[in-house]
């Protein structure tokens, strides 16, 4: 698949099947994210599997949404502050490499034919207390990720004609030549 069609066919899913995501599947994707750059090449994250019935009910205390609950399994993704590149300005890029991790898993589950979306909108204390993350490690964005059972948002709204779009702003909005 070209990466353009695999960038258009990854939307934030917000229902999920009950089948369970296979190991080889996760493994690829786990795979992708360790290959993922960051700065200084320091790769200051950590990634929790979350499987288990009892620490998906746990974590489901940190974003009580309906929808999140439909998920087989999450990924609770770290940004670990004691290891990530500081510049010489002060500026921390901890952020910035986490989300490149996650983007990568995100993009390699796509291509695995599974779903995710990112949730940040959570409690990251309340995770760090149930989860026993330490005072060094910020949970920065909570991953589900399976099979998808629903459809984006914008080829619901444009139609089937045009299956692959989303909503963007044109390039001339956002690139300055």
């Amino acid at each position: 698949m070209a990466f353009l069609d695999l960038v258009k066919q990854r939307y934030s899913c917000r229902s999920y099947q009950e089948k369970s995501v296979e190991q080889e599947k996760l493994d690829y994707v786990m795979e992708c994210v360790r290959f993922a750059p960051s700065a200084v090449n320091k790769q200051p994250w950590m990634f929790r599997l979350v499987k288990n019935e009892a620490d998906k009910v746990r974590l489901q205390e940190c974003y009580d949404r309906e929808w999140f609950a439909t998920a087989p399994m999450y990924i609770i993704c770290s940004i670990l502050h004691d290891e990530e590149w500081v510049r010489s300005d002060g500026k921390h890029h901890g952020n910035i490499d986490i989300a490149i991790a996650v983007e990568h898993l995100c993009l390699a589950a796509t291509e695995q034919g599974l779903a995710t979306c990112w949730v940040c909108n959570f409690d990251a204390e309340k995770c760090k207390q149930l989860f026993g993350i330490a005072d060094n490690e910020e949970p920065a964005a909570l991953i589900p990720i399976g099979y998808a059972a629903d459809e984006p948002k914008e080829r619901l709204q444009l139609g089937a004609q045009s299956a692959g779009m989303k909503k963007r702003k044109a390039i001339e909005e956002i690139c300055i030549i």
